[in-house]
C-alpha cells in the first residue's frame, strides 16, 4: 500500500511539473547579473534575453545587481524561488574561482544551482610590451627565468590571477602577481612596461594589439581566433596544458522543475545558432556557445577540480 500511494505521489508531482512546463512562461522571467551595465555579461545577457522573450512570447527583464564581484546577485538567485523566473547569467568567475577562493561562502554553485545553459565561451591572450625583444612564447620564459627579479604579471580580478598562475605552473616562469581594478589599467600597465607579461581577455587588448602597442604571443583557445589569425595557439607552440576557454551561463536556483529547465535549454540553443546572435556576440569577441543542462553541470564540476588545483599549486591565499 505503501508503495502505491509513493508512486501516486510521485505521477502527481510528475504531472504537476509537467503542467508548469507547459504552463511556462506565464508571466515576465527575471535574469540577474551581478556585473555592471554595459559590461561583458550584462551585453550577453542582454542579447539573450531579447531573443528569449520574443520566442517565449513574454517579457525577460535584465537586472544589474552589483556587488561584492557578482556576489550578491548570486546569492539571491540561490534564495530565489525555483520556479524559472528568476535566472542568473554568471560568468565561470561566480561559479568556480569564486567558491575556490571563498570557501565560505553563502551558495554553492553546485548544491544551491541547476545549469540552464552555457551562453558563450572566450580565451585570453598573452601578451607583452611591443617595445620588448620578447616575441616568442619560449623567449618570455626565458626571460622570466633569467630575470625572476623583474618579472611580474597582472590583471583585475581571480579570472587572470588564475590563468597566469597556471602559465607560471606550467612553464616554471616565476614572477609576482599584480593586482589592478579593471582590464584597462592592466592594459596601460603593460604598455608602460610597468608588466611583463599578462593574460587578458582577447576584446580589450585587440585595438592595442593592432596598434602595436602589445604583442599578442598566443590564445589560450583550441584553436586560432578569426579576429588575429596571426597569434599561435598555445597547444600549437607545445604548451597545451594552458589550452582553456572561460566561459558565461544560465543557471536556475536548484529545485527549478526539469520540464522547465528542458523548456529554457531548448530556447536557449536555439537562438544561440541564430546568426545574427552569433554576429552579435562576436562583437564583444566571445563565442556563442549553447549547451544542455547536463552539460554545463559537468563543466563546471571539472573546472572546479582544474582550477582549485591550480589554486593548491600556486598557493593562492583563501578569504573567509
Amino acid at each position: 500500500m505503501y508503495k502505491v500511494f509513493v508512486n501516486l505521489l510521485l505521477c502527481v508531482l510528475s504531472g504537476a511539473a509537467l503542467a508548469q512546463a507547459i504552463d511556462f512562461p506565464s508571466k515576465p522571467i527575471r535574469v540577474y547579473v551581478g556585473q555592471g551595465a554595459g559590461g561583458g555579461m550584462d551585453t550577453q545577457a542582454r542579447i539573450v534575453a531579447q531573443r528569449l522573450g520574443t520566442q517565449l512570447g513574454q517579457a525577460v527583464v535584465v537586472e544589474n545587481k552589483v556587488g561584492a564581484g557578482g556576489i550578491i546577485a548570486t546569492e539571491f538567485v540561490a534564495r530565489s524561488a525555483p520556479d524559472g523566473y528568476s535566472l542568473l547569467m554568471a560568468p565561470i568567475g561566480n561559479m568556480v574561482f569564486t567558491p575556490i577562493l571563498s570557501p565560505k561562502l553563502k551558495y554553492s554553485p553546485t548544491k544551491d544551482f541547476v545549469p540552464v545553459s552555457l551562453v558563450a565561451t572566450f580565451p585570453l591572450v598573452l601578451v607583452v610590451n611591443s617595445k620588448s625583444k620578447i616575441n616568442t612564447v619560449a623567449e618570455l620564459v626565458a626571460f622570466m627565468k633569467a630575470n625572476p627579479d623583474k618579472s611580474n604579471f597582472g590583471g583585475s580580478g581571480a579570472a587572470f590571477q588564475f590563468a597566469n598562475e597556471l602559465f607560471k605552473l606550467k612553464t616554471g616562469a616565476p614572477g609576482e602577481f599584480i593586482q589592478y581594478k579593471s582590464m584597462s589599467e592592466t592594459i596601460t600597465a603593460l604598455i608602460s612596461g610597468d608588466l611583463v607579461m599578462s593574460m587578458v581577455d582577447t576584446g580589450p587588448a585587440t585595438t592595442h594589439i593592432n596598434s602595436g602597442s602589445l604583442r599578442a604571443l598566443a590564445v589560450t583557445s583550441p584553436q586560432r581566433l578569426a579576429s588575429m589569425p596571426q597569434v599561435p595557439t598555445m597547444t600549437e607552440l607545445g604548451f597545451k596544458d594552458i589550452e582553456f576557454r572561460y566561459w558565461s551561463g544560465f543557471f536556475a536556483p536548484a529545485g527549478t522543475p526539469k520540464p522547465v529547465i528542458k523548456k529554457l535549454e531548448a530556447e536557449m540553443n536555439q537562438l544561440l545558432k541564430q546568426a545574427d546572435v552569433v554576429a552579435q556576440m562576436a562583437t564583444s569577441q566571445v563565442v556563442a556557445t549553447g549547451s544542455t543542462s547536463e552539460e554545463l553541470s559537468k563543466l563546471v564540476a571539472s573546472d572546479l577540480v582544474r582550477w582549485g588545483a591550480v589554486a593548491d599549486s600556486a598557493k593562492m591565499p583563501k578569504q573567509d
